[in-house]
């Protein structure tokens, strides 16, 4: 083999014990095996065709699993707040009220503020959905789930996150947070999604970063006044929560009348 054929040749991976490849339990997910394969480049065809039935696999699972959850409303927030935190007292008045106003709660399923929101909305007898994804820590579910289902891959997670809510409420967190918080926007940004209420709760946590992005990004040009906008920032979880059913109700139609969609025994629903 010549030098520059030798450079040419893919990396050969090291095998993992089938223990660890294999491994399901909450807290144990592999050690990054599966995500270095998916980025190593080029793979044999074959290959390629079985990681698309993967991904196909776990959208199917996904909607399955939330047909029938109704109209919700997706709360983002950090898994690293614990119940003694004032932001966790917060989001989960920011659940209550959300089912208060007829919506499912949704989140990703995992402890912190997600888990703040699924209880708010047990506290008030409503719905509580988690889209929850295998990590190693942080992501253990929460037990205030009536309808929990978990993925493989972040982008499957963040698309059901989406799909099925009408409005966005972002709490404090870290990047996992802003990551689909900024994805939301450009989403609605773009065209992609309709412009459903977008709403960062908790004042003093968000204002240095709208304050950038008014200062920086509006200055700039690189976003539109309109586009910051659509962000709208508070305290109030009864507020955001009017905003909510009112856009829902009077700008897209949304009515609570509507039937839901009926079960199929012969799809094993």
């Amino acid at each position: 083999m010549t030098e520059e054929q030798r450079l040419h040749q893919p990396a050969q991976l090291p095998k993992l014990p089938v223990d660890i490849l294999t491994e399901r339990e909450w807290g144990k997910a592999p050690v990054g095996f599966e995500e270095r394969q998916f980025l190593a480049g080029p793979r044999p065809r074959g290959y390629e065709l079985l990681r698309v039935a993967r991904i196909a696999h776990d959208y199917i699972r996904g909607f399955r699993t939330l047909h029938f959850v109704g109209p919700c409303v997706t709360v983002f927030g950090s898994a690293r707040f614990g119940e003694d935190h004032p932001y966790y007292a917060l989001t989960r008045e920011v659940g209550r009220q959300i089912s208060k106003a007829g919506f499912t709660v949704m989140t990703g399923g995992g402890p912190g503020l997600m888990e703040a929101a699924n209880r708010g909305a047990k506290d008030d007898g409503g719905r509580s959905v988690g889209c929850n994804i295998r990590l190693p820590k942080e992501q253990k579910p929460n037990p205030y789930l009536d309808t929990f289902v978990e993925f493989q891959y972040f982008f499957v997670r963040k698309v059901m996150l989406a799909k099925y809510s009408y409005a966005f409420i972002a709490m404090p967190g870290g990047f996992g947070t802003m990551d689909e918080l900024f994805e939301v926007a450009t989403l609605i940004q773009t065209g992609k999604i309709r412009d459903f209420p977008c709403i960062l709760m908790g004042v003093e946590f968000w204002r240095p970063l709208v304050d950038f992005m008014r200062d920086t990004l509006v200055g700039l040009g690189t976003i539109e006044s309109a586009d910051l906008d659509r962000l709208h920032l508070t305290d109030d979880p009864e507020y955001a929560a009017n905003q909510i059913r009112e856009t829902g109700m009077k700008k897209f139609g949304l009515i609570y009348s509507a039937g839901r969609p009926s079960r199929r025994p012969w799809l094993f629903e």
